[in-house]
């Protein structure tokens, strides 16, 4: 086995394909434009480039407008990354869908498509294992995501991808979803490396008025202006396109010569399944409505794109930019979402839950309009845009990422020859696994998943089997359109792919190779020796955002902190405090009463 952060054998190369070299752009004046130029700029581009027709300016700028060009003074890229939420394997027109996705698919034709890419099965762990190079085991998050109302967080002790890059200069922006925890202060993103945050806490929550019920009774807003509810900058915006707004303001206000990290980290698609309802009408003929709600998201968002790529070129960033497109894990069917023709869904480790769209577009790419096959996954690009950057990586730092530039950008063989996709000891256990299925090597019973080059090996129970159509579920519930199902043996509790000649995992081979399944259960029981204990602390009642002014936030207080005399007794809350309280709590019961009744006017609309 490699060790952590070592390059091990690699794997046959890709094949080389040719060189499609980019158009430059030459720098023209823009400082003292920028934020006039946003303003009359706006969003008027959004709905251009759905119809499949190029416009003679890039990306939706209309016909014969003149994009204004730029140049940048320094070796260090501007640094891009777009992570969508839910986004399906076979949910981008590259894939074959039949939703439309020209942003997506001329970024990817120019770029490099990422065809053997890995991310994690669902939201907390993807995020996390971004922002810190290692696997879920090496961060105690190994067990589902962060609950909202849970006392966990990224933990503290981890340097995170934004603190590396300010430490070589980068201004360092989130846009977006955070779903890392923030029960304390110093988990929030501006005390993880950002130098802003404009976005949501949790995982999920209605796109226009951002409240969230984790459970009855357990409900509150959440959108954040850095540290802060943002009331101020609430004003009932469809998310996907409030956050494009917010990225294109940082682009207009941020000096083009300096360099920049922007973490994009949009809401969609992950349910509700809501949209404006002008995206709605190419997907008419699409029966399913929950397919039909989650085109038009996927639609939304694609537009999105190609506003933020419009905003590269129009500010001066694009020539010296990378901008990386990923989703966070694989599609949910009975949301919309769709991974055929690979097996399994969101929140399983088969190829459908974990394998997923990805790209590179760059001006700085020497190989464009290729396709990489080498071994990718996303604790990798920590390593690779701390190296672009020109940062340091601390030598007595164990990171489980590789740099995959050169991969990506030459063709060159990838160091990454395994990925340990998870060992969760607390996931429900398969009843039929044991110790002695795993020849004495590793209990079957533990849910867990590993790649070694062309093999793949699950243990304990991997999910959901099915391999799903897309519209294969009825409006009515569980009832299919289809009989592509599959009951897991009695008694079975391992499995082993040849994910290379078996991408759809349809031929269980660990009957047939024992060898290597002892080989891969080894490699299993070596990774684990390394793991740290689970973080995944009960319920804390005070999260409850009544006790918090109506809003999810940080809660937690050390009760072990000493006290100074006169502290026991609870103090009286100055009259400035209690006056932004009432303040707040009026605010709070107009925005109630703003959200019932935008409500009420979209159900039409959301109801596709």
């Amino acid at each position: 086995m490699a060790p952590r952060g070592a390059a091990g054998p690699p794997p046959p190369p890709s094949p080389q394909a040719w060189v499609w070299p980019g158009k430059t752009l030459a720098m023209g004046a823009l400082a003292g434009f920028w934020v006039l130029s946003l303003l009359a700029y706006g969003y008027l581009t959004w709905g251009q480039g759905l119809e499949g027709e190029e416009p003679e300016g890039a990306f939706g700028a209309p016909a014969g407008e003149r994009l204004e060009p730029g140049t940048s003074s320094t070796s260090q890229p501007h640094l891009i990354f777009i992570l969508a939420d839910d986004q399906g394997f076979r949910d981008v027109g590259y894939h074959g869908s039949e939703i439309k996705t020209p942003t997506l698919d001329k970024l990817a034709a120019e770029g490099v498509k990422l065809e053997n890419y890995y991310v994690q099965p669902i939201c907390t762990p993807s995020r996390s294992q971004f922002i810190t190079g290692k696997y879920q085991i090496h961060t105690g998050l190994q067990h589902s995501i962060i609950r909202p109302t849970q006392p966990n967080c990224l933990p503290l002790d981890n340097a995170t991808l934004p603190q590396k890059l300010k430490e070589v200069g980068y201004a360092t922006h989130m846009v977006g979803k955070w779903h890392l925890g923030f029960y304390r202060k110093e988990c929030m993103p501006t005390k993880r490396g950002f130098d802003t945050f404009f976005g949501s806490l949790l995982g999920s929550g209605d796109y226009y008025t951002h409240y969230k019920c984790d459970s009855p009774g357990m409900c509150g807003y959440d959108l954040y202006e850095n540290d802060s509810a943002a009331w101020d900058h609430d004003n009932g915006i469809y998310s996907t396109q409030m956050y494009t707004q917010r990225v294109q303001q940082i682009l207009a206000s941020h000096n083009p010569t300096k360099p920049i990290f922007l973490y994009i980290a949009y809401q969609a698609v992950h349910s509700p399944l809501q949209a404006p309802g002008r995206y709605f009408e190419h997907y008419r003929s699409i029966i399913n409505i929950n397919r039909r709600r989650y085109a038009a998201m996927l639609s939304c968002l694609d537009e999105a794109i190609n506003n933020v790529t419009l905003a590269l070129k129009t500010y001066g960033y694009y020539n010296n930019s990378i901008i990386i497109y990923s989703s966070d894990n694989g599609g949910q069917p009975t949301a919309g979402g769709s991974n055929w023709p690979l097996r399994g869904s969101k929140g399983t480790y088969w190829e459908g839950g974990i394998r997923a769209v990805g790209f590179v577009h760059s001006p700085l790419l020497k190989n464009k309009g290729t396709v990489c096959k080498e071994l990718v996954h996303i604790t990798d690009w920590y390593p690779t845009l701390i190296s672009l950057a020109e940062g340091q990586i601390d030598e007595d730092i164990q990171l489980d990422g590789y740099d995959i530039w050169e991969t990506i950008s030459e063709g060159l063989r990838s160091p990454r020859v395994d990925i340990l996709h998870n060992i969760d000891p607390i996931y429900t256990k398969a009843k039929n696994g044991s110790l002695a299925a795993g020849y004495g090597i590793w209990n079957t019973a533990i849910q867990s998943a590993i790649r070694v080059q062309h093999w793949k090996l699950l243990t304990g129970n991997p999910g959901y089997s099915d391999w799903v159509p897309p519209q294969a579920f009825s409006n009515l519930g569980p009832n299919r359109w289809h009989n592509e199902r599959i009951t897991l043996s009695t008694g079975k509790s391992i499995w082993l792919f040849n994910i290379t000649a078996d991408p759809y995992e349809r031929v269980d081979l660990s009957g047939r190779y024992p060898g290597i399944v002892k080989q891969l259960l080894r490699r299993l029981s070596q990774f684990n020796k390394t793991a740290v204990p689970v973080r995944y602390p009960p319920k804390d009642p005070r999260s409850n955002p009544r006790l918090n002014g109506g809003v999810w936030g940080p809660w937690y207080q050390e009760e072990n902190k000493k006290k100074k005399p006169g502290e026991n007794k609870k103090k009286k809350p100055g009259k400035n405090k209690v006056e932004r309280k009432h303040k707040k709590n009026k605010k709070m019961k107009r925005k109630k009463q703003k959200a019932r009744a935008s409500a009420n006017c979209r159900s039409a609309v959301t109801g596709g």
